[in-house]
């Protein structure tokens, strides 16, 4: 049996990580001794993660991220659980639309923006108010490369995700000196939120990668471990991609 490692004495919020690169994230902090807050919309799922992460060292809390009032309550839990919480992870995301943005419903584009921008933005409130704004710590934001580049059928998360930069851009300038405020942007990672961009076709969609493989949670859960250690002291403000290098094929020749 691997032997766990001693507790760090930090603490994560993460949110949407029941599974996919949620669940990689807090897999990746945990086994570094950190603890951590996982939340998500399904109960059972949140339970086998929280199984699979150590009762220990995992608690979790479910319900809707752009639900005000889930949010109080995954923070104050995180709190009476563990008296603190260091870093929060920005993951809890939504895509349910594919198509041309000229035909989008606007009411979808609404749910996007709630679940994407506007629950990160009050995770982030919360946080700032039970513990970061006094003692510090570090948030971490799930974007895309969608955010960073144009997306055809994939428009609406795209702006979302645009936006999701941008709020890290906002947080850390108002939130330094005491927290750092960092994004992530993923290209396709292997999960089942995006499975319909590669399922069926993975070697030809892998194929357009330089490094020859698509993404795989554990690939964002070093990142994200990487901008909420020490290692991370002086960077704020950053949106790192993290990408197999796709974006090399977008020159010319």
């Amino acid at each position: 049996m691997t032997e766990r490692p001693e507790l760090s004495g930090k603490v994560a919020l993460i949110t949407g990580a029941s599974r996919g690169i949620g669940y990689g994230i807090a897999e990746a902090l945990v086994a570094r001794g950190d603890r951590v807050c996982i939340t998500g919309r399904n109960e059972d799922a949140l339970k086998e993660a929280v199984e699979a992460l150590g009762a220990d060292r995992a608690i979790g809390v479910a319900g809707k991220a752009h639900d005000e009032a889930h949010q109080a309550v995954a923070v104050e839990r995180t709190m009476e659980a563990f008296g603190r919480v260091d870093h929060l992870v920005n993951n809890a995301g939504t895509n349910p639309v594919f198509g041309a943005i000229a035909e989008l419903d606007l009411n979808v584009a609404r749910k996007v923006f709630e679940t994407n921008v506007v629950s990160a933005l009050g995770f982030a409130q919360q946080t700032w108010k039970a513990w970061q704004g006094e003692n510090g710590g570090a948030i971490v934001n799930i974007a895309s490369v969608a955010g960073v580049s144009a997306s055809p059928f994939i428009g609406a998360y795209g702006i979302s995700k645009a936006a999701m930069i941008n709020l890290t851009l906002q947080l850390a300038h108002e939130f330094a000196p005491k927290v750092r405020v960092n994004a992530i942007a993923p290209a396709v990672v292997k999960t089942k939120f995006a499975q319909a961009l590669y399922e069926g076709r993975e070697a030809e969609a892998a194929a357009a990668y330089p490094l020859g493989r698509l993404g795989v949670p554990s690939d964002i859960g070093g990142a994200a471990a990487f901008l909420t250690s020490d290692q991370s002291d002086w960077i704020t403000g950053q949106t790192l991609v993290v990408d197999g290098g796709i974006f090399l094929n977008a020159g010319v020749g």
